[in-house]
Parts: structure tokens; sequence; C-alpha cells
């Protein structure tokens, strides 16, 4: 498959609930590990995961994490390493599965139901994943 998220260590939230999900998206969500609204997951993208993204796309964000945010999500769940370790660890990042609870965003999700492209919230955001896990931490 050919992606441009191959290799990145991307972040991924959980935007919407799980009434009227249907199974399958229901499945790869648990698979995620993204059981909940606002739980946050890292990734370290290969194939079978970007195909997993792109199948629950309308439910979650998914975005390129810079190390600040990376270094505020490692603190927030105790985990005492530094950025640039965890970075060099990629192995790891997909056997941990660290979910990440956040709040909800200050000033709350621009919409829930459309695509960033569109103006909403979900989907693929790039670089303004940063934007919205500062808004949730």
């Amino acid at each position: 498959m050919n992606n441009t998220l191959n290799n990145k260590l991307i972040a991924v939230i959980r935007i919407r609930g799980r009434v009227n999900v249907k199974t399958n998206i229901k499945e790869t969500m648990k698979r995620l590990n993204l059981n909940y609204v606002n739980n946050c997951v890292l990734l370290n993208v290969t194939d079978s995961y970007f195909g997993m993204i792109k199948q629950c796309e309308n439910y979650v964000a998914y975005g390129e994490i810079n190390k600040e945010n990376l270094e505020a999500l490692l603190a927030k769940n105790g985990i005492k390493q530094s950025a640039d370790d965890f970075i060099a660890n990629k192995s790891d990042i997909n056997a941990l599965k660290t979910v990440f609870r956040l709040h909800p965003p200050k000033h709350g999700f621009k919409s829930t139901k459309l695509n960033f492209k569109q103006g909403g919230s979900l989907g693929y955001m790039g670089e303004q994943i940063n934007e919205l896990i500062n808004r949730m931490i």
C-alpha cells in the first residue's frame, strides 16, 4: 500500500462514541486499543496499521505528533522516558500500545461529524493534531 505515513510516529485519538458503530469498525478500534472517547494511542505506522486507521477514519483523528506533545503525554501517563528514547525504540511502541486518557478539548471539537478537510475534527489532521492534543492535555 502506498501511504505517506509509513514508519512515522502518529497519534490516534478517538472522537466519536460507541452508539450505532458497525461491528467491524468496533473490532478494529478495539484492536487499536481505542475503547473510549478521548483515548489516544501512539502508533508506528505500517501497512496493516494504516489500513486499520483508514477503516475507522470517520471515528478518529490522527496525525504526526511532535516531540513537545510526546513528552507531555509521556509525563501525563507517568512514563519516565525522554521523547528521543521513545522514538528510538519504535518497535516497542506498537508492542506497548499505551492508552493515554485525555480530557475533552478546551473550546470543544470543531465538528464530530465532518472530516478535517470539510472543517471538522475527524480523519487525517497532519501537524494540526498537535493543537488538538494541547487543548486536551
